[in-house]
């Protein structure tokens, strides 16, 4: 497999609704054009609003999943953009990917799962299952990515949560895992403080696919309750949306963005300030 990435002219990108003309923006702030980004688990929720919205900011894409299908669709409605199988957890996945890749500035690493558990519900076998697809995916991700992201002076954006820094209810594996991703940031950040910049965005409860699966899972008697007290431990009064993610992500990646190194953001309505 040999991925193929071409610098393409641009169009001019008019976007309605949630999204204003890349064109209104102050002197084309936070712009990205020609920078090559790879976003693990791209093809759904956080994942795909950021290749939206790093698409925007004129990057050409690579949408990293394990549902190739899914990722070729976004792939197909987004300029510069083309879609790669990879299995997070598996070395030999993430190695392939990463042999046929010339160039990287970008790398988001966006794939995880939630687990439902305190320490005596918590199977052995489910706290390495989240760990390995939460942490250990990090770890390969970011290592196979490393002398490309060295070569460009890159930029590495990790999707904590909140669960990383305060504890959540019934979430004990979760936190644990999100905890770790801080602590990676930071410690990546020491290392290499002039070769390239890694920051952690730690969101809040934001309306995704994630959020949903878990309300059918766990509170399919109650769904709207239980989604009423999610919304209610933002006081800001709302869930989050996979964009408000997706634009802070632009942000860490873009020049405006470089005095920032080795920090864990909190998006999360106010969440963590109460």
């Amino acid at each position: 497999m040999q991925i193929k990435i071409t610098p393409l002219a641009f169009p001019k990108l008019h976007i309605t609704g949630y999204y204003r003309s890349v064109e209104n923006l102050p002197s084309q702030a936070f712009r990205l054009d020609h920078k090559i980004a790879l976003v693990t688990g791209g093809a759904s929720g956080i994942g795909a609003a950021t290749c939206r919205e790093l698409t925007r900011a004129g990057a050409h894409l690579i949408i990293a999943d394990l549902n190739l299908p899914a990722a070729q669709s976004l792939a197909a409605e987004l300029p510069n953009a083309i879609a790669v199988q990879m299995d997070v957890t598996d070395s030999a996945s993430v190695g392939k990917v990463f042999a046929a890749i010339p160039a990287l500035d970008i790398l988001v690493n966006n794939a995880g799962i939630g687990l439902v558990g305190d320490i005596i519900h918590t199977s052995e076998q489910d706290f390495e299952r989240i760990m390995r697809v939460n942490v250990h995916s990090v770890f390969l991700v970011t290592q196979a990515a490393f002398p490309l992201l060295l070569n460009a002076h890159g930029s590495i954006v990790n999707i904590g949560s909140v669960a990383g820094s305060v504890g959540v209810k019934q979430r004990l594996a979760y936190c644990a895992s999100k905890g770790a991703v801080q602590a990676m940031t930071r410690q990546i950040a020491v290392d290499y403080p002039k070769e390239l910049r890694i920051n952690c965005i730690a969101p809040g409860t934001v309306q995704t696919p994630f959020v949903e699966g878990y309300l059918d899972k766990y509170h399919a008697h109650e769904k709207e309750k239980v989604r009423a007290e999610l919304v209610a431990r933002q006081p800001i009064g709302r869930l989050g949306t996979p964009e408000d993610i997706a634009s802070l992500v632009r942000y860490l990646c873009s020049r405006e963005a470089e005095f920032i190194n080795g920090a864990v953001l909190p998006i999360d309505g106010g969440w963590t300030a109460a």
